[in-house]
């Protein structure tokens, strides 16, 4: 820079800035009214060195240029400089190293006394923040920072901020006599006091108008409160949160937000390790496990925060991608795709972060491929986004030119976010939606016109949005808003409209079109109205757009047409789409993705009705439960467990039957009743498996119930219409038991029941008592084929279940009823190891007069007998070699019969009942996953053992569900796999569906030699 010969250093070259960098002015008015402002300031300067600086700044062509480019581009920057001139002096002179340094050392308070005052305090931070905000917006604008150092200055100043907050506060409370500091002069070392910065903070990735996400712990075994640590911290959490971001006269620090801690709605502010430990062992989301990749300590006690942290490895870095990690990362990507501004790239208005192709789809691809490789990679576990992409190319899951290709565009996109947000310090993304703004964003940017801006933005834009769409996305999105006509006799006169229904998908466009132009005109009974017409013509093109979006459209509008053919009444259905969207979307994921629940859904279309009651889906989450949609959908998926686990049990599912039936007139509408009852409890619970609300295996829980107390009503009701002619046997009494899925609790969707009924009677008793008296023998045997064919016989309601006897004493030669002692004969000295192996599964689901106390205690009689455990181990391995034999066992997509599969798991846990419990009856826990808890909490087997035998239980168990309500079979291979694939990657892309069957194949090969270490080898 020329020198200007006058006072204030000046003479001085400032090598710092090329002015070439700087953006040109973007708006005349601002510039002339800040030069005013400048001037005015200066003027009133009483330091006559410093006002001559300022005065003759204009006169030298760095500082003009630099102060042109801040006062016509940036209020709030202007501002900053015309309210504080020595430091606009030294930043000018000495660059924003120097400058940011000194803000820095501010907000650090070097040299500050330790009994300063809270208002002294807020002060410091906010002249600390100003000049830091107003440093390193310079050193941006002027392009003398790399990106990395301009979000890192910003962290460490925030940083910096929240330590001097929390030493403050500290020895506030060690002086009040509230806790007692082992080392006052550095108060957070001991304290306890934890407070994690999370997202962008801990990243050291803040952008110019960040909030600061904070989670505040803290840790009772270090803190050493004199009174109730929770009262204690939870008031220094909220007046960190206070002295942060309350306004003055000075301004603000930074926006703070708590809402990230587990479970906001109910929590404090502040948490004990426990109880935050205790919630992600427990109830921690896959989204959680997403937002810990980023944190770090930030404050407090930084030696508390980083054990408690390594305690959550296992949480968030997990060496295996189950189904239930599957459903919530489809979660989170939905709601970034729903956020992403729709399905175009826009310029004028665009959000930056979350419209499509914007930052966040940034994040998103690299923290999604984190989370899938990261438990088995720790050299993916980095919490910046540009070194997680260079770290994901070095091994091999994203090509070296993606990882260099997102990196330019992410740097270009936090640039333009910056400048938007500089302006007027507004905590904003988007772009301004009008010509005269976006010129002068143009301007900022440094672009010589719009054109170019945005040419190079849309640029940017589409090469995120192409790899996000290769990771993510199965094919490309459906045409938005494409115009479809379905007017013309004949799909050629609706050229436009084929060639739209082609973009968007359909293999079919001429049969969607005919479907659709049939509904228009009346072909089935439900549309020939005329009212009905009318909301089917404004409803059909965002059907077929809805329709669209499914992993085969065709196959998806064919189940809704079948739907619509049965359909009694169109009007109420499609005004209930006009009024309710979301149903639409609903209607078409089951159609799209699950033909049984489609099926279901078309044979009953009553069936909606459930979907519309208060209960189905009506779960709301609170207003107040986090601003991030991830936080809301893991409360609903919270409150929908809850629902089932604690709410709408057994005992609530009974009362709730009890009241459907209560009205029926005969037996004949008793049954419908039930069915109908059934019916919808089970699509419900489908529905929300397949919305991701419930896994597999949580749902098994009340399907299981939905049985139990559909057979608790039917027994009796067949009972008294049989006893009507036929009378009862003297003493009689019956027991229905469960075996395989439902003995155990595992139902799936269209499991089978598998069921032994048992009875007994008076010694003496011959014939039953009734007009038409029976044997014993043949009364119960006839009564079991009553209670069979009036849960299976098919009627208006449909069949909900079939019923498998082949598990009694003898299987099909053997008589429908066995009598309790015959049973228990066969037991004691014919059955094979396989029927005890069933048995380890059976329960009693309905029973009379105590006879099902006494077939408990003859069945853990049989099961806690000693046994030879090579003996027993031949027995297993030999009926597990029969199985696979039977089964193709050797087709790796079987989730069931594969080596070290679903069925390895289930003999591996009744091996180990069987073996072990007569010295460890605690193993008859029932399904394979309570018998590894058992086992491993008895020191049956080791506890790492345990624990994955128990994960590869819940990894095929969440499969297989998922399988047979989607596609209705138990394979994920051979001729399966396209579907399986459109089914997972439709939902989470090519990375989510390659990172499963991974985990699968390793699941798979970890079982198969835990089970050769548990049964083969015992067998010899």
């Amino acid at each position: 820079m020329p020198a200007s010969g006058r006072a204030g250093g000046q003479s001085e070259e400032r090598d710092w800035l090329d002015t070439a960098a700087l953006p040109r002015p973007g708006d005349e008015a601002a510039l002339e009214l800040h030069r005013d402002l400048w001037r005015e300031a200066a003027e009133r300067e009483d330091d006559e060195a410093l006002r001559a600086f300022c005065l003759d700044a204009g006169a030298s062509p760095g500082a003009r240029a630099l102060l042109d480019a801040v006062f016509a581009n940036s209020p709030f920057l202007s501002r900053c400089l015309i309210a504080d001139p020595p430091f606009a002096r030294l930043l000018i002179e000495k660059g924003p190293d120097a400058a940011c340094a000194r803000s820095l050392d501010g907000a650090k308070g070097v040299d500050v006394d330790a009994d300063e005052s809270s208002e002294a305090l807020m002060k410091r931070l906010r002249i600390a923040k100003r000049r830091a905000a107003l440093a390193i917006g310079v050193a941006d604008i002027a392009a003398a920072w790399p990106l990395d150092r301009i979000t890192g200055r910003l962290s460490e100043l925030a940083e910096a901020s929240l330590r001097a907050v929390c030493r403050h506060l500290l020895r506030a409370a060690h002086k009040s006599g509230g806790i007692a500091l082992p080392d006052p002069e550095r108060p957070e070392t001991g304290s306890g006091l934890i407070v994690l910065g999370m997202g962008k903070l801990g990243a050291h990735e803040l952008n110019y108008s960040s909030d600061v996400d904070l989670i505040v712990l803290y840790d009772e075994d270090r803190a050493d409160c004199r009174g109730e640590p929770q009262r204690l911290f939870v008031r220094l959490a909220r007046r960190l949160v206070a002295i942060m971001e309350e306004r003055t006269a000075d301004g603000y620090v930074f926006r703070t937000d708590l809402r990230l801690r587990p479970d906001p709605a109910s929590t404090p502010l502040a948490l004990s390790v426990r109880a935050a430990g205790s919630y992600y062992e427990t109830a921690g989301r896959t989204w959680e496990r997403a937002a810990m990749i980023k944190a770090r300590p930030v404050a407090g006690d930084d030696e508390a925060g980083a054990a408690f942290l390594d305690t959550l490895g296992p949480f968030v870095w997990r060496r295996r991608l189950d189904f239930a990690a599957v459903q919530d990362m489809q979660g989170i990507k939905r709601k970034i795709d729903a956020s992403r501004g729709g399905g175009r790239i826009a310029v004028e208005g665009h959000d930056v972060k979350l419209g499509r192709g914007g930052i966040r789809e940034i994040e998103f691809f690299a923290q999604a491929q984190q989370l899938a490789w990261g438990g088995r990679d720790p050299d993916l576990r980095g919490r910046e986004t540009v070194p997680a992409l260079d770290a994901l190319a070095v091994a091999g899951r994203i090509t070296r030119r993606a990882a260099a290709e997102l990196r330019k565009a992410y740097e270009f996109l936090r640039g333009v976010e910056h400048r938007i947000q500089m302006v007027n310090d507004a905590q904003t993304q988007k772009l301004p939606g009008d010509a005269e703004g976006m010129a002068r964003a143009a301007a900022f940017m440094g672009f010589d016109s719009t054109e170019a801006f945005s040419a190079a933005l849309v640029a940017r834009l589409r090469t995120v949005e192409r790899h996000y769409a290769a990771l993510f996305e199965d094919r490309a999105p459906a045409v938005e808003a494409a115009p479809l006509s379905f007017a013309g006799p004949s799909p050629d006169d609706d050229a436009d409209t084929l060639r739209a229904l082609s973009e968007m998908g359909y293999g079919d466009g001429e049969r969607a079109w005919g479907l659709a132009h049939a509904w228009l005109t009346g072909r089935y009974a439900a549309l020939r109205g005329e009212r009905a017409r009318e909301l089917a013509a404004e409803i059909a093109p965002v059907v077929l757009h809805v329709f669209a979006t499914s992993p085969d459209p065709d196959s998806a509008l064919s189940r809704f047409d079948g739907f619509l053919a049965r359909l009694p009444d169109g009007v109420r259905l499609f005004s209930l789409f006009a009024a309710n969207p979301e149903l639409l979307g609903l209607v078409a994921e089951v159609m799209g993705v699950a033909p049984r629940l489609a099926e279901r859904l078309t044979l009953y279309p009553d069936l909606l009705e459930s979907v519309l009651s208060r209960d189905f889906a009506d779960l709301e989450v609170p207003d107040d439960i986090g601003r991030d949609a991830g936080v809301a959908d893991a409360a609903r998926r919270g409150l929908v467990r809850l629902f089932y686990a604690r709410e709408f049990g057994l005992a609530e599912m009974r009362e709730q039957l009890a009241g459907a039936v209560g009205g029926a007139a005969d037996f004949q509408d008793f049954m419908s009743a039930q069915r109908r009852w059934a019916n919808d409890r089970a699509f419900q619970i489908g529905v929300h498996v397949l919305r991701g609300l419930l896994t597999p295996v949580e749902a098994a829980r009340p399907l299981s119930d939905i049985a139990d107390a559909s057979l608790g009503a039917l027994m009796p009701a067949v009972e008294e219409a049989f006893a009507s002619r036929h009378g009862r046997v003297p003493g009689g009494r019956v027991a229905v038991v469960a075996f395989g899925k439902l003995g155990s609790r595992e139902m799936t969707a269209g499991s089978d029941l598998d069921l032994l009924f048992l009875y007994d009677h008076d010694a003496e008793a011959v014939e039953s008592d009734g007009a038409r008296a029976l044997a014993p023998s043949d009364y119960y045997a006839r009564l079991c084929r009553r209670l069979i064919a009036a849960a299976t016989a098919p009627t208006a309601e449909g069949a909900p279940w079939r019923i498998d006897m082949r598990l009694r004493p003898s299987g099909n030669a053997g008589p429908l009823a066995c009598s309790l002692d015959a049973f228990v004969r066969y037991q004691r000295s014919q059955a094979w190891t396989w029927e005890h192996q069933a048995l380890t599964r059976a329960r009693v689901v309905h029973d009379e007069g105590g006879l099902g106390a006494r077939f408990d205690e003859e069945k853990h009689a049989v099961l806690t007998r000693p046994r030879d455990p090579a003996a027993l181990a031949r027995d297993v391995v030999e009926m597990r070699g029969r199985i696979r034999r039977e089964h193709g066992g050797a087709d790796a997509g079987s989730v069931k019969h594969i080596r070290g599969g679903l069925l390895d798991t289930e003999f591996a846990a009744q091996f180990l009942q069987l073996a072990h419990a007569a010295q460890t009856p605690e193993l008859l826990a029932g399904d394979p996953i309570s018998v590894f808890a058992a086992a491993g909490k008895c020191g049956v087997i080791d506890s790492g053992m345990a624990h994955e035998l128990a994960e590869a239980a819940t990894l095929w168990r969440n499969l297989q569900g998922i399988l047979r309500l989607t596609l209705g079979v138990d394979y994920v291979a051979g001729e399966t796999t396209g579907a399986f694939r459109s089914v997972v990657g439709r939902s989470c892309g090519r990375l989510v569906f390659e990172a499963l069957v991974e985990s699968m194949e390793e699941t798979a090969a970890r079982t198969a030699r835990h089970f050769d270490g548990l049964v083969g080898d015992a067998a010899g």
